[in-house]
């Protein structure tokens, strides 16, 4: 019985490992970097890493997706954030990606960690 109680135990860690690993995987994961242009923007596109954001200065998901409830598959700024106009008091994108994105970038430089801080610096010209 203890080697049958043996086999049953170690089936079940595997398949929860298995389990495990293929949530991991199926995580949405945007592509890299996405580049970030907005309608009548005057200036060049932003490209945004995710990676650089949140694997190497550890930013967490809900500090930008700050409304979602789902970290593992975030919507796009732009579902609550539109381009045009103001909707349930959330700011336009622009308003948005530039309140974020700046006192994000100002408080990381004043804590002495590089981060773009002049419009060119993301805005870059292709």
């Amino acid at each position: 019985m203890g080697k049958k109680l043996f086999f049953i135990v170690l089936m079940v860690f595997a398949v929860a490992f298995i389990l495990a690993i293929s949530m991991v995987a199926a995580q949405k994961k945007p592509a890299e970097p996405i580049s970030i242009k907005l309608e009548g923007g005057k200036l060049p596109p932003v490209n945004f890493s995710h990676i650089t954001h949140t694997e190497k200065t550890k930013i967490e998901c809900i500090k930008c997706h700050h409304k979602d409830k789902d970290t593992n598959n975030p919507e796009p700024c732009v579902k609550c954030h539109l381009i045009n106009e103001v909707k349930d008091n959330a700011p336009k994108a622009k308003d948005a990606y530039h309140k974020n994105c700046i006192d994000c970038h100002k408080e990381s430089v004043a804590k002495g960690t590089a981060a773009p801080a002049k419009c060119n610096e993301c805005h870059k010209k292709q």
